[in-house]
């Protein structure tokens, strides 16, 4: 039985979340450089949003320039358990749940890190919308 890469590497969990962090910034303050510098410049990066597939850093990169800083607001959110697994020390995913504070809707969000020689890059992301919970029957 072969043993794999060596999980979460202290050091390589710290660097992730500094990037992971970073990225959390740029999207609370809706920083596009920062946003579009956090994902790999490539034409296979993906990432599928609540409304939206796109494929590619210029998909993504345009998606962002799309946003208004006038809907801030409307993304606000608090974090809520998230977790970052290294794998060795050169991939990684970061998984956390939010809540959206206009409206208390939950949500999730995934992404696949890797680093390149320019640093830590999202090359692969989703974002969802949980539905509403169902009422129960009596």
């Amino acid at each position: 039985m072969t043993s794999g890469p060596e999980i979460n590497i202290p050091s390589v969990v710290a660097e992730v979340r500094a990037a992971f962090d970073r990225y959390e910034l740029g999207l609370e303050d809706n920083d596009v450089a920062v946003l579009d510098d956090t994902f790999w410049n490539h034409t296979l990066t993906q990432r599928f949003g609540v409304a939206e597939n796109l494929y590619g850093h210029a998909e993504i990169a345009a998606f962002r320039a799309s946003r208004t800083s006038t809907q801030k607001d409307q993304r606000a959110r608090r974090l809520e358990r998230t977790i970052v697994t290294t794998f060795g020390t050169d991939f990684a995913v970061a998984n956390t749940e939010y809540v959206l504070l206009r409206n208390g809707k939950r949500g999730r969000q995934s992404q696949t890190w890797a680093r390149f020689p320019e640093g830590w890059k999202v090359v692969s992301a989703h974002v969802s919308i949980m539905p509403d919970a169902a009422p129960t029957q009596a």
